[in-house]
C-alpha cells in the first residue's frame, strides 16, 4: 500500500467538504505510508514488510489505496503509475477511487496499461442505498457506481468494488436484499467491511448521538450474516475479504475483541463447513 497524498471531491470542495462521515485513513494506513515520502521508499518498505509476513511471495501489486486515486489530472496518474510499474519486482496496480472520480481519458490510459501489466480498479461503492450514501456524505450515487463499474469492465480492465454492513438507518433486512444488486454489479472482486466507529469521525459524534440508529454486529452475528449473504453472491465474484480491521487503539469501541482477520476467516470458514455450504448456493 502506497499513499500518494491524493484527497477527495468530497474534502477538499469540489462536491463537499468533510470526507464520508466513517473515514479516517489512519485506521488502516500502516505506518511506511507517509505521503511525505517518496513513492519508491513506501514501495521499498512495504515490499520489506510484506516479503516477512508472506515467505512465497516473489512479485508485488502496488495498492493505491488512501483516498481517491484517481482524483488528478492524468499527467500526475501517469506519472506515479508508471514509476510504481518501474520499480523492481512490481507486477501490476491496484487502485482504489471513487466512480466520481474516473473518466474515458483515464480509463483509456489504464486499458492501455492493463495490455502490459496486472491493472485493477476498486471502487468504494459501500452502499446500494442512495439514502445512505447522502447520510454518510459519499456525495456520489449508486446509479454512478453502476455506470463507471460497467465503462471500467467494458474496458477490459479488471474492477473491484468495496461495501459497508451496519451503516446508519440500515436495516438487516435491507443490507442482506441488497445482495440482488451486488451480484449484478459487472465486477471481477469484492471487498467486505463490517462498520467500525472509528475515533475523530463524524460518524463517531453521530453515534454518540443516536446509537439506535446503528446496526451492531457480534462477531458471532457477523459471520452468520456474511455466510447468508454470501450464499445468495454471484459465485463468480471473487471475495477478497469478509470484514475489516482498525487498530484498537482508534477504535471508540472494541465489539470484537481485537481479534484478528485471519481468526475471524478461519471461524467463518467452519461455519460454512458446518452449514455445509457455499458462495452462490442460493444464487
Amino acid at each position: 500500500m502506497v499513499d500518494a497524498g491524493f484527497t477527495c471531491p468530497n474534502r477538499d470542495g469540489m462536491k463537499g467538504t468533510g470526507g464520508c462521515t466513517y473515514c479516517n485513513n489512519d485506521a488502516f494506513n500502516p505506518s511506511y505510508c507517509n505521503p511525505e515520502e517518496s513513492l519508491g521508499f513506501q514501495i521499498s518498505k512495504g515490499i520489506d514488510f510484506h516479503a516477512v509476513r508472506y515467505r512465497r511471495a516473489e512479485k508485488f501489486l502496488v495498492y493505491f489505496q488512501p483516498y481517491s486515486n484517481t482524483y488528478a489530472p492524468l499527467s500526475r496518474l501517469r506519472t506515479l503509475y508508471e514509476e510504481a510499474l518501474g520499480y523492481p519486482d512490481v507486477i501490476g496496480l491496484v487502485i482504489g477511487t471513487r466512480p466520481d472520480c474516473m473518466d474515458t481519458e483515464k480509463l483509456d490510459y489504464l486499458q492501455q496499461l492493463s495490455r502490459k501489466a496486472y491493472i485493477q480498479v476498486e471502487y468504494g461503492v459501500e452502499s446500494c442505498y442512495d439514502k445512505t450514501l447522502i447520510r454518510i456524505n459519499r456525495c456520489h450515487s449508486f446509479g454512478e457506481s453502476l455506470e463507471m463499474i460497467t465503462k471500467t469492465r467494458e474496458k477490459g480492465i479488471r474492477t473491484g468494488a468495496h461495501f459497508i454492513f451496519g451503516l446508519p438507518g440500515e436495516s438487516m433486512e435491507e443490507m442482506l436484499e441488497s445482495v440482488v444488486h451486488v451480484s449484478n454489479l459487472q465486477i471481477d472482486t469484492i471487498k467486505f467491511h463490517q462498520l467500525q466507529i472509528v475515533k475523530g469521525t463524524a460518524m463517531e459524534q453521530e453515534y454518540i448521538r443516536q446509537p439506535e440508529m446503528f446496526h451492531h454486529f457480534t462477531l458471532e452475528g457477523y459471520i452468520t450474516f456474511i455466510i447468508d449473504f454470501v450464499e445468495r453472491l454471484n459465485p463468480d465474484i471473487v471475495i477478497e475479504r469478509f470484514c475489516g480491521e482498525v487498530p484498537p487503539r482508534l477504535l471508540h469501541k472494541s465489539e470484537w475483541e481485537a481479534i484478528r482477520y485471519d481468526s475471524i476467516l478461519r471461524l467463518i470458514e467452519k461455519e460454512l463447513e458446518r452449514r455445509d455450504t457455499y458462495q452462490g448456493k442460493f444464487y
